[in-house]
């Protein structure tokens, strides 16, 4: 499975021993995690602002995570501009899912399907990855 990592959860995973890096260590054992450099680039923005211990992590997670070009094109669902860009590169990189926290921008999409991606959140995503994780 291909799944897309928002740049939230690229943030929160550079966060060691947090339950969103194990989730992403678990998802790098069995699927292929894709993000994006416009991702990239808002998650390691927001490590400087926010975490700056949290950079070498972070360096390291994107190291093995594959990343697909940003780009635009008109989507059939409603999405801020700011936002576009992600879900865009999703369906560009055809990934299965695209796992957000971002439920106030994204909130709307999840569990639907959008261009052959499914939107969810970290808990869809562990529900999907992760035996046992009703």
């Amino acid at each position: 499975m291909r799944v897309f990592l928002d740049a939230n959860v690229l943030f929160s995973a550079a966060n060691w021993g947090s339950r969103v890096a194990r989730l992403v260590a678990w998802l790098l054992e069995g699927h292929t995690a894709v993000t994006s450099d416009f991702a990239i680039e808002e998650a390691v923005r927001n490590v400087r602002l926010k975490r700056s211990g949290w950079s070498e992590a972070l360096e390291e997670l994107v190291a093995k995570v594959e990343t697909a070009p940003s780009l635009l094109f008109p989507l059939p669902v409603e999405l801020e501009v700011k936002d576009q860009p992600i879900l865009c590169a999703a369906i560009r990189a055809k990934c299965d899912l695209l796992a957000t926290g971002d439920r106030k921008h994204f909130g709307h999409l999840y569990n639907q399907t959008v261009d052959g991606v499914t939107v969810v959140s970290l808990l869809g995503l562990a529900k999907r990855i992760v035996p046992d994780a009703e």
